[in-house]
């Protein structure tokens, strides 16, 4: 008897705190192009769990534009708001295992500290100062109304975690290969933020298990995130996906496409006249063809 193999499942997973960029349209093309040549899914979450910054308008402006572009989704997309649950169960296996502790640190604190050392997105490194307090103190400043995020024990989660760790890196073009993760260069990730019911790091990974993500396709930005990733799949004994990080859209000056540098929104070069066909072209996912954009995929 022949074992029946699921089909793979991908998804793009967009934050509605500004609009959607060319990075974006490369990215969920991708996904979709990898889904359909598989015989897979292609699933869409909207990653809203910073709901300070995440806005109704831009949702409906990230859908408009998936839709101009030529993607369809399955299902209604997975919201994060929508989930906080999923996530207290994930924090509260966490905090059982005696891995977390409350922070009260503001990021003015943590540069006061001198920190010198920097994690891999280029942020101080946090040196654990609330670590060291006691479950006494930490509670009396809980209760006093301070606030406080939450962050993992990198040093006890690596001892709980199997070793060596890894995970397998298809890359873009490149044959498979086996990454060594490597958490501790993050150092006391935050898990919880003292806003949000959940960190990036955590809302992702419990999210991808529940949507049954099977091949997680993302900027190669996100490649050293992996890292702590994987230690949290691990921790909470998930399954890992396959992942496969891509090439990034960059503006005329190499810089990477961002929200924050308030690259062009697909909405603007809609507004322009430029037609889907002509950005399919641009980013290399269909035939070559007359377009006014000048991309650098790299």
């Amino acid at each position: 008897m022949v074992e029946s193999v699921a089909p793979p499942i991908f998804r793009f997973a967009p934050s509605p705190n500004g609009a959607l960029h060319l990075g974006h349209a490369y990215c969920a093309l991708l996904n979709a192009r990898m889904a359909a040549g598989s015989g897979g899914r292609f699933l869409l979450r909207i990653d809203d769990i910073d709901t300070t910054r995440c806005k109704r308008e831009y949702e409906i402006g990230i859908l408009e534009d998936l839709g101009w572009l030529g993607l369809t989704f399955p299902q209604t997309p997975r919201r994060q708001c929508e989930h906080v649950d999923d996530y207290d169960n994930a924090l509260a296996a966490l905090a059982e295992r005696g891995l977390l502790y409350p922070c009260f640190c503001t990021r003015t604190d943590i540069l006061r500290s001198g920190a010198v050392e920097r994690d891999p997105d280029g942020s101080p490194l946090y040196g654990g100062v609330c670590r060291a307090l006691s479950p006494a103190q930490s509670a009396a400043r809980l209760a006093a109304g301070e606030r406080a995020a939450l962050r993992l024990d990198m040093s006890c989660a690596l001892a709980l975690a199997p070793a060596p760790l890894t995970w397998r890196e298809f890359g873009e073009g490149v044959e498979p290969a086996v990454v060594a993760a490597a958490p501790a260069a993050w150092g006391d990730v935050v898990i919880r933020g003292k806003d949000q019911p959940a960190s990036y790091h955590l809302a992702v990974v419990v999210d991808d298990a529940a949507q049954g993500v099977s091949d997680v396709v993302r900027g190669a930005d996100l490649f050293a995130a992996t890292s702590v990733h994987r230690l949290l799949q691990a921790l909470l004994r998930i399954e890992p996906p396959r992942y496969r990080h891509h090439r990034l859209v960059r503006e005329a000056n190499g810089a990477k496409m961002s929200k924050s540098a308030v690259s062009t929104a697909l909405s603007a070069l809609r507004a322009a006249g430029i037609a889907p066909a002509e950005i399919r072209a641009a980013l290399g996912f269909g035939p070559a063809a007359a377009t006014r954009l000048a991309v650098t995929v790299s």
